[in-house]
């Protein structure tokens, strides 16, 4: 796995949109102050793959979102295996604070893809073919891609901080799992499996087989055989005698059919001849009928009379008045006389309604001249009042005056002093003036209330007018109409003429109903009487028809003529021919029966001849003749399928032999590849090689970080270091001190970077990210590390990043990614 891009948008610190363009970074750093952010950076990556982070707790999200952010998105580009894919994860905050992943997705990109369509302001989704769309999907879909499951990844690609030494310090059970994953070794443990299963299944198959062939000998010994055959022999032989014996029971039996069919029709007919006798009723039917025919006639009469006295009846109605013009012409009357009396109150109202607005107009004037009276008094109280504000003020100077000195108003020397004037006048005119505009105001309303007032008799009186003019109209059009109607009570006379006449109709209608009805009665039992007799008739006709066949053996004398005129004649008649006929079939029958006798004699004698040759071949004889042939038929068959299966279970007998001798050559097969590639046995020998790769390129880093101090050597899947410094003592890698616990640890993940890319199959070791101080580091060692790291670097063939405080080492990588942080939000800048 080879990040080529990351996007970041309110990723923990990184709360606006960030990119960091990765794609010709074979070696680069990530530097800035304790902090900033530059963790944060490899957490995306492997929160983006993996939804989960070293140091956070567990797979929790909540750690992606800025404290008060709402939404938080990671997008990286990277190849695996030659493609390049992109995957993105979204966290959101919902509205009770919780976080949770609503979004993810793994896309793998065109190989025309550019990645400069991501630079615009528009958001781009589809990127290609969609490998994955939901959290669940993901998380299988990378572990595919990338090869690695998350605990692995961060042992072999990304390695954190605090987790440096993990894959030093593993257990060997899980540095094992490891390595299988990376080696691609877990392909022969399934391969060991499916052995073991085909082993399993063909010893199953083998104790089924052995089974199967003790049945099939059990159904197909030599003495089932051959009993078999003697079978098929005897229902052949069967078969072949029926067949020649079929001819002439087939004639015996269609001789034995004709006499019996022919006696049963004597016996039929003779049947049908004993039930010929007259009904009890038939001579009543007739007499019925007569009667009910004459009723109709009387009631036809009835109706007749009754038609023709409705008829005189609605010519005398028609020769009436209409009472509908009778009764409009009544309530033009009514209306006329009622309207008049209306007429006469207004007259009286609009008279009342004259005086009373002669009246307001009087009022309105005498209140108009008063209130203009009032009006003048204000004028003049206005006017003294301020001629008793002039006296007042000349009252309150003269006490200032002085003889010599000038006047405050003239301004002229005073001669002598004027009489001194007492001050009050002022107040007298105002009370006064307030009083007089009261009494204005109040006469202003009354003038008021008095043309309104004479305003609504005014129009109270045009009103009554109107309603006087109109009314006066209405009655004279209606006069106009009602001029020339008769009299009321002739009115009333004529309405009663006519009520008497639709009564006479009426009670006319009525009695032509009766006469309806009494015929549709007369009718209706005409119609039953004939029905009853059709009936009768056609019961006549079907015993005379069931009796008039001539049966075999002679001829019968036909049925005597029938008279359709009466009944009891014709049934009379019937039965004396029948009981002559029956006399001559008796004599018919004897000799119709003695022939059935002899033909059902000769053909049991032959039936009894089959039926013993069928009892010898053990098969059951049909009761019907016809089914002689089917039932031989099927016996032979039947028992050359049963020989025939004894025959197919000898042929699969031999088959299930050949087939037992391939199983037991499978199955030793399946046995040997599971023995030998048990897990103790060629995995342990494969891992064993690829852990001598692994430690013997460590111990040559590790060689040079240590300055030819320390050999990297495993016994039993455990690690240990070989100190030259100490007679070459061999002692466990846990015995280091921080400073050699780093020097190991980095000699370890380069090895597995530079010793196992090429070994493994499933993972893709493209890139190898570091995130761990290098501060522990002398000048000397640290020099030693940085060289290491170019070494590996320039190869080309992986991507080397590392997290770095230290500035010697920093300096000494091409690319740089400087991170800052500000109040708002930490920011990534290019260095080389």
């Amino acid at each position: 796995m080879r990040p080529l891009r990351l996007d970041l948008r309110g990723f923990a610190i990184f709360r606006e949109h960030t990119v960091i363009d990765l794609t010709d970074a074979d070696f680069f750093a990530l530097v800035g102050p304790t902090g900033s952010g530059k963790s944060t950076i490899l957490d995306a990556i492997c929160f983006s793959l993996y939804g989960q982070v070293p140091r956070w707790s567990g797979k929790t999200v909540v750690n992606a979102l800025a404290p008060s952010g709402i939404e938080a998105a990671v997008r990286m580009i990277f190849e695996s295996g030659g493609r390049r894919y992109a995957v993105t994860r979204v966290v959101r905050r919902d509205g009770k604070g919780r976080v949770a992943t609503k979004q993810a997705g793994l896309q793998l990109l065109p190989p025309t893809f550019n990645v400069a369509v991501l630079d615009g302001d528009e958001p781009v989704e589809e990127l290609g073919q969609t490998l994955a769309g939901t959290p669940v999907e993901l998380d299988a879909a990378v572990a595919d891609v990338v090869g690695l499951p998350y605990d692995q990844f961060i042992k072999c690609v990304l390695l954190p901080q605090g987790e440096f030494a993990a894959f030093l310090h593993a257990k060997p059970a899980e540095r094992q799992e490891i390595l299988v994953k990376l080696l691609g070794l877990e392909v022969y443990e399934q391969i060991r499996e499916k052995a073991a299963e085909r082993d399993k299944a063909a010893a199953h198959q083998l104790s089924a087989t052995e089974r199967l062939l003790a049945d099939l000998a059990a159904e197909s010994d030599d003495g089932l055989l051959a009993a078999a055959q003697e079978r098929v022999d005897a229902v052949e032989a069967l078969a072949a005698r029926v067949v020649a014996e079929a001819p002439g029971l087939s004639a015996l039996d269609a001789q034995r059919r004709a006499a019996v069919e022919a006696l049963a029709v004597v016996d039929g007919r003779l049947t049908a001849l004993g039930r010929i006798a007259a009904p009890a009723d038939a001579g009543a039917l007739a007499t019925a009928g007569q009667q009910a025919k004459a009723r109709l006639a009387g009631v036809a009469d009835e109706l007749t009379a009754a038609e023709e006295h409705e008829e005189k009846a609605r010519a005398r109605l028609d020769a009436t008045v209409d009472p509908a013009d009778v009764k409009r012409t009544l309530d033009g009357l009514a209306r006329l006389a009622a309207l008049r009396a209306r007429q006469g109150d207004g007259a009286t109202a609009l008279t009342q309604a004259d005086k009373a607005h002669t009246a307001s107009m009087r009022t309105v004037e005498q209140a108009t001249k008063l209130a203009k009276g009032k009006a003048d008094e204000v004028v003049h109280a206005q006017h003294a009042l301020e001629e008793a504000r002039n006296t007042d003020r000349v009252a309150v100077l003269r006490p200032l005056l002085q003889v010599g000195h000038a006047c405050p108003v003239c301004e002229q020397s005073v001669a002598t002093l004027p009489a001194q004037r007492e001050v009050g006048a002022t107040v007298a005119a105002q009370d006064r003036l307030k009083r007089v505009r009261a009494e204005a105001e109040k006469a202003d309303r009354d003038r008021q209330t008095a043309d309104d007032a004479a305003r609504e008799t005014d129009r109270r009186l045009a009103s009554i007018r109107a309603r006087k003019e109109q009314l006066d109209q209405e009655i004279a059009q209606l006069a106009e109409v009602l001029a020339g109607a008769p009299e009321e009570a002739e009115l009333h006379a004529q309405l009663a003429a006519h009520a008497q006449a639709k009564q006479a109709l009426d009670r006319a209608g009525a009695a032509r109903r009766r006469a309806m009805e009494q015929q549709r009665a007369a009718l209706a039992e005409v119609q039953r009487v004939d029905d009853r007799l059709r009936a009768a008739w056609r019961i006549f006709d079907t015993a005379r028809d069931s009796v008039a066949s001539v049966v075999p053996g002679g001829p019968v004398v036909a049925p005597p003529p029938v008279d359709r005129e009466d009944l009891q004649a014709a049934w009379a008649g019937l039965a004396e021919w029948a009981k002559q006929a029956g006399q001559q079939l008796t004599a018919l029958r004897t000799e119709a029966d003695q022939a059935a006798r002899e033909a059902t004699a000769s053909e049991e004698t032959v039936l009894d001849r089959i039926r013993d040759w069928f009892d010898e071949a053990e098969v059951a004889m049909p009761r019907e003749i016809a089914g002689l042939d089917r039932a031989v038929t099927v016996a032979v068959e039947r028992a050359a399928a049963a020989r025939d299966k004894i025959l197919d279970a000898r042929k699969r007998a031999d088959d299930l032999r050949k087939q037992r001798k391939q199983i037991e050559t499978e199955r030793a097969v399946a046995a040997t590849l599971a023995q030998h590639l048990k897990a103790n046995n060629f995995e342990a020998w494969l891992l064993e090689e690829a852990l001598d790769a692994l430690v013997a390129g460590a111990s040559e880093i590790l060689r040079e970080l240590s300055a030819g101090q320390y050999d990297l050597m495993h016994r039993n899947r455990e690690f240990f270091v070989v100190d030259h410094h100490d007679a070459g003592l061999t002692r466990p890698v846990r015995t280091l001190s921080g400073g050699e616990t780093f020097q190991a640890s980095l000699a370890l993940a380069l090895s597995l970077a530079d010793q196992l890319a090429g070994m493994a199959h499933a993972a893709s070791l493209d890139s190898i990210l570091l995130d761990e101080g290098f501060g522990t580091l002398d000048s000397s060692t640290l020099d030693v590390v940085a060289a290491t790291l170019e070494n590996l670097a320039a190869r080309g063939d992986r991507m080397v990043g590392v997290v770095t405080h230290v500035a010697a080492l920093a300096e000494r990588i091409p690319v740089r990614f400087e991170v800052r942080k500000d109040a708002r939000t930490a920011r990534v800048d290019r260095i080389g």
